[in-house]
């Protein structure tokens, strides 16, 4: 038998809790990883063809995935040595406390209070549930063009206007027309640096931004892919108390995109307001796979500097061979304007068992390429050499162009 031990009727709290719940069910949390597969996906071969249990949808042995802005190196040795630590814990939820032992040693290397931090499986959760709570009906999701497509779903399910601003000639958020372009903004987003551009917008930029937006609305500020350049963070505007949720995720410098571990920093009545969509509790793994990984002086200067020199080399040749890169990219992945149907090149270039990513519909003909290992790129290198010396080619199969063509319904 169940014993309530307060004052507040069942009904009231079953009820706050199904509301939630439902809005969380009706809110699909879309993910790099979803959309990335989105564009590669092709119809799954016949039952029986797995093997060595492999998923039928899996991308065939030896193809070269550089399309989804993964981390080639994966996680540290020290990740790994703490996830084989907890392993055996693994039957208790958080024997430890390992995920609030996480949150209070990001707090204290970044000048934080703990109630600043709020720890996910990844910062899709987050990303999603602060358009939730911030955009509405009469409160407009604002954000560049291009940029990243998950919060733009998320307003969808919130039935909020989405506002799409193109970036600036270098290739940043043009903060003064995104400020400008809705009074009723609920949330500015920016993505810095910028997923698929690879660019960076200024930390002077941002904080214009945050000094001069709308009233009552927020800076969404997705820094996944910070560690990869020597750009300063927004971090001490969270400290300051300033209105912006801060993203982060581990799956990009620290190599963790298949286990998950992520953060919202905010204040913590801005934090709070993400709370009714609930989450998953952290697996343990996660949460000290991400602590050791914080704790790894190392880390983000070896990894900084291995994936710049392959990134550096890789635009070096494009630029030598009279390829268009689209602005200055800092990160691990940058745009190159084919001048030809963009989805077509894809498609040519997965038939050269090398998979690129996606293309944006303000630019039908430019690519995204992820930075993977030197020989990676180096596969990259003659695929895409022979791709575009070839005449420009009609995609024979339709099908993979009318499942892109779903992301120009945003």
């Amino acid at each position: 038998m169940t014993t309530r031990t307060n004052d507040e009727p069942a009904l009231g709290r079953r009820s706050f809790l199904r509301g939630a719940a439902f809005l969380a069910a009706a809110a699909p949390i879309l993910t790099e990883a979803q959309l990335a597969h989105a564009a590669a996906q092709t119809p799954a071969p016949p039952s029986g063809m797995a093997l060595h249990g492999q998923s039928p949808n899996a991308p065939p042995p030896g193809m070269t995935l550089i399309n989804a802005n993964e981390n080639p190196l994966g996680p540290s040795k020290a990740a790994c040595d703490a996830i084989a630590r907890v392993a055996p814990l693994g039957g208790r939820y958080d024997l430890n406390g390992e995920t609030d032992l996480l949150a209070r040693a990001f707090a204290a290397q970044n000048g934080l209070k703990v109630e600043n931090v709020a720890v996910y499986a990844g910062s899709s959760e987050p990303l999603h549930y602060s358009v939730l709570a911030f955009t509405s009906p009469t409160k407009s999701f604002v954000t560049a063009d291009p940029s990243y497509e998950a919060g733009m779903f998320a307003a969808k399910t919130s039935q909020a206007k989405i506002v799409k601003v193109p970036l600036s000639a270098d290739c940043a958020h043009d903060v003064k027309a995104m400020v400008a372009a809705d009074p009723q903004a609920g949330v500015i987003y920016i993505c810095n640096p910028n997923n698929p551009t690879g660019t960076l917008t200024t930390k002077q930029d941002i904080v214009w931004a945050l000094e001069n937006k709308p009233a009552g609305s927020i800076l969404l500020v997705d820094e996944a892919y910070i560690h990869l350049t020597e750009a300063q963070d927004t971090l001490d505007l969270v400290a300051a108390g300033k209105d912006l949720i801060v993203l982060r995720t581990f799956s990009k410098i620290y190599g963790m995109a298949g286990i998950r571990c992520g953060f919202a920093v905010a204040r913590p009545d801005l934090l709070a307001k993400l709370a009714p969509f609930g989450q998953n509790a952290m697996p343990i793994t996660g949460s000290a796979a991400a602590r050791a990984s914080l704790e790894d002086a190392s880390l983000i200067p070896e990894r900084r500097k291995l994936i710049g020199d392959t990134r550096r080399d890789t635009l070096a040749w494009l630029k030598a061979n009279n390829y268009k890169v689209i602005g200055d990219p800092q990160t691990n992945c940058f745009m190159i304007d084919t001048g030809r149907n963009g989805k077509a090149v894809f498609a040519a270039m997965k038939a050269k068992n090398v998979l690129i990513g996606r293309t944006w519909p303000i630019w039908p003909n430019a690519v995204r390429v992820s930075v993977g290992t030197p020989e990676e790129m180096a596969k990259f290198k003659v695929a895409f050499k022979t791709v575009m010396d070839s005449p420009p080619m009609a995609l024979e199969d339709h099908t993979q162009l009318a499942q892109l063509d779903y992301f120009a319904t945003l």
